[in-house]
């Protein structure tokens, strides 16, 4: 009985004796990792549709909307923090637009906009990865006129950056 007791313990001791072997504390490589920033230049993005809905929308009309595609190439500018233009992310569904929140960390981002949008307002919310060259987020955005909504739309937006912006 007594033997097994000490070949049950000969492992946490070995453990133990093996923890004081270090030199110092172990690195920290959190502090190391550089943090992933965006790029400014000349990005080709792609918003594909993935829902469509107002008020009075018809079967008709949201599976129209599903096809829709939209391809654009945009300048997008990038502040030293590597937080990227609003305007550029918001595309056609709004302008004059500002970050309500935002996180961007490794590589994350996730953000809130607070656009115009014609006679009213559109909130976007997106979530998504980027690295320096690439994004991939998915987009809601609620416009509202009057304080009621009217529309609601979600989007995948993909963009790969292909170089410099063209000199005006």
């Amino acid at each position: 009985m007594m033997r097994s007791t000490v070949l049950a313990a000969l492992p946490l001791v070995m453990t133990f004796g093996l923890a004081g072997c270090g030199s110092g504390p172990a690195p920290d490589t959190e502090a190391e990792e550089a943090p992933i920033l965006m790029q400014a230049g000349e990005w080709a993005l792609t918003r594909k549709t993935t829902g469509y809905n107002t008020p009075t929308v018809t079967p008709a009309e949201y599976q129209a909307a599903l096809k829709d595609v939209k391809e654009d190439k945009v300048c997008i500018a990038v502040d030293a923090a590597g937080v990227p233009d609003a305007n550029a992310l918001a595309g056609t569904e709004g302008k004059d637009c500002t970050y309500k929140d935002k996180l961007l960390r490794k590589g994350r981002l996730i953000a809130t906009l607070s656009c115009k949008a014609g006679n009213g307002t559109s909130e976007i919310a997106l979530e998504g990865n980027y690295t320096a060259d690439t994004l991939t987020l998915g987009t809601t955005m609620t416009k509202t006129v009057g304080g009621q909504p009217t529309l609601r739309t979600t989007h995948d937006l993909n963009g790969k950056r292909v170089g410099d912006c063209p000199k005006v």
